[in-house]
């Protein structure tokens, strides 16, 4: 992607095969999605791919080998690496593990259903919680990462329904 351009990235994980109408509205108008696993089906793909082009990695309730998962993205975004797995790959996973464990910018991961953003010396670490069925009696949620400039700034948006 263009270093010198604006962009908003989509950043979604744990839909466990829901796909919730809200994420059509919370994600309008991104340049990509990425999905940081336990997808749950190629029709949550399909769904995404409606809104904006979509690279997701498997977590751990997905079929590893999946043709439309990879185990890990690595892209450079707006001067910047991004980073995304599903986080389950560090046991269980923390800000200080993925941040130990790989060396991008910019890390996103799910597995926890736990919204969480981080930020360490200069790196940025993502949780955009689960969007999929609710559990642990905690909000749905994606979010909605931009950069511009080098520099990454991300707001977690609760879905609704």
């Amino acid at each position: 992607m263009d270093d010198a351009a604006r962009h908003v990235i989509g950043l979604i994980s744990d839909t466990h095969g829901l796909m919730r109408p809200s994420v059509y509205e919370a994600l309008a108008g991104v340049d990509l999605i990425l999905h940081a696993g336990d997808v749950g089906g190629d029709e949550i793909l399909d769904e995404l791919a409606l809104i904006a082009p979509v690279e997701a990695v498997y977590g751990n309730t997905d079929e590893p080998g999946h043709p439309r998962l990879a185990s890990t993205i690595e892209r450079d975004i707006g001067g910047l690496r991004v980073h995304v797995s599903h986080g389950h790959e560090a046991g269980s996973p923390t800000p200080q593990r993925l941040l130990a464990r790989y060396a991008a910018d910019v890390i996103v991961y799910g597995h926890t259903h736990r919204q969480l953003v981080t930020r360490v010396e200069g790196r940025l670490v993502v949780n955009p919680g689960a969007a999929g069925p609710k559990r642990f009696d905690l909000t749905p949620s994606v979010a909605r990462l931009t950069i511009d400039g080098g520099v990454a700034d991300v707001e977690i948006v609760p879905l609704r329904g």
